[in-house]
């Protein structure tokens, strides 16, 4: 089951770091915060409670998991989880579908999106009319591949469509009896 969200987030762009800056774990002149202390070994429970606590803190802990899921990064605490709370989010990051992300991709921003969410944003712009053009400069692609996506859904959304008037169709009536040759006439 794929899970979604709606959610009013702030999703950073393609290589947009500038959250960084805003994180408690960085080191300054008046907090002075050891580097090490986020990349514990696993009996370190001291050092990991502290190190979750201060990402509980942190105003840019979302984005910060985002990146680290994004980017592959297995190593330490980031977004407030350890390396084994983080797994099972890196195992399903591929099907994750937030439609935020998706509405903001469709906006013009320039989101990392999943395989899920790249589905969600060609249909949404198929949807919403847009160009192909459009679609190839918000996927990144060529306007041949965003002409292709959207032949491919345009086929998809017609054999649903199909699909579900041949459920709706109710059989004929026949009053429980079986309808036999002669009930169907002759043809010419």
């Amino acid at each position: 089951m794929t899970n979604t969200t709606i959610s009013p987030a702030h999703h950073r762009s393609l290589g947009d770091q500038r959250w960084q800056d805003e994180a408690v774990c960085q080191s300054t002149e008046y907090n002075p915060v050891d580097p090490e202390l986020f990349f514990p070994e696993p009996d370190e429970t001291d050092k990991i409670i502290t190190a979750k606590a201060l990402c509980g803190q942190c105003p840019v802990r979302r984005t910060c998991l985002d990146a680290a899921l994004e980017g592959g990064d297995i190593d330490g605490i980031r977004g407030g989880l350890t390396e084994e709370e983080r797994k099972p989010m890196h195992d399903k990051l591929a099907e994750r579908l937030d439609y935020s992300r998706v509405n903001a991709t469709v906006a013009g921003r320039d989101i990392h999106l999943t395989k899920a969410e790249r589905r969600a944003v060609i249909r949404a712009a198929y949807r919403h009319g847009l160009t192909e053009q459009r679609l190839a400069w918000l996927l990144k692609i060529s306007e041949d591949h965003a002409q292709r996506l959207y032949r491919e859904t345009r086929r998809a959304l017609r054999n649903r469509d199909l699909a579900q008037a041949t459920k709706t169709t109710p059989p004929p009536e026949s009053d429980g009896e079986q309808l036999g040759r002669s009930d169907f006439g002759t043809a010419a």
